[in-house]
C-alpha cells in the first residue's frame, strides 16, 4: 500500500503508454505527455515536468515478489504470508481500462512513497523528486505539490498488536500531506 486516501476533492482517469518503460506506483506524483497525438499519464521526474496530481493506482508489472504474489505481515512478530491479489492483471491495476486514476485539485492523503533519507515535518512544503517520489526538497522545477500535515509515523492498521501507540500493527512509516498543486 502507498496511498491512503483520506479526503480528496476530485480525481480523474488518464490513460497510460503501454509502451512506457518507467512504473507509477501508486502514491507516486504524474505528469502528461503526448505522443502521436494521444495524452498519457506518465511518472513525474520533478524537472520539466508540470506535475498535475498524485497515482491512486499503480500501472506495474513488478510490484511484487512474483507476478501473483506480495507479502502481507500477519503477526507483531513480523511473520509474513504470501497473497494473491489481481492476479488476472499481475498486480497492473491498469491493465484493464489502460487508465490510471490521478488525484488532483485538494484532499488528505497518506503516503509512504517518500525520497530516501529526507525527514518531514508539519508544514513542509512538498516537492517532487527524480522518481516521482515525495520530497521536502525542491528536487527540480520548483513546483510545490502540497503541504505535510504530519511527519513521519507508523500507520497503524487496526490488527491488534504492538506497532503503533494505538496498539495496533504498523501498515509502515507513513507522511500525511495535503494535496495543492500549483498550477
Amino acid at each position: 500500500m502507498a496511498l491512503i486516501e483520506v479526503l480528496h476533492v476530485a480525481a480523474d482517469m488518464f490513460l497510460v503508454d503501454p509502451d512506457w518503460t518507467n512504473d507509477i506506483l501508486e502514491g507516486q506524483w504524474v505528469s502528461l505527455t503526448t505522443v502521436s497525438g494521444t495524452v498519457y499519464a506518465q511518472r513525474a521526474d520533478g524537472s520539466a515536468d508540470r506535475i498535475i496530481g498524485i497515482a491512486g493506482d499503480t500501472q506495474s508489472n513488478t510490484t511484487a515478489a512474483t507476478p501473483y504474489s506480495a507479502a502481507v505481515t500477519i503477526n507483531s512478530a513480523g511473520a509474513t504470508r504470501q497473497t494473491e491479489n489481481r492476479v488476472s492483471d499481475f498486480f497492473n491495476e491498469t491493465i484493464a481500462s489502460g487508465k490510471i486514476t490521478v488525484y488532483h485539485s485538494g484532499g488528505t492523503f497518506w503516503t509512504d512513497r517518500l525520497r530516501a533519507g529526507v525527514t518531514f515535518a508539519a508544514s513542509n512544503q512538498i516537492f517532487v523528486d527524480a522518481n516521482g517520489n515525495t520530497t521536502n526538497a525542491n528536487a527540480g522545477n520548483g513546483q510545490v505539490t502540497g503541504v505535510c500535515l504530519q511527519g513521519i509515523t507508523a500507520y497503524p492498521s487496526g490488527v491488534p498488536g504492538t506497532g503503533t501507540p494505538d496498539g495496533s500493527i504498523s501498515l509502515g512509516n507513513y507522511v500525511k500531506i495535503r494535496l495543492n498543486v500549483d498550477s
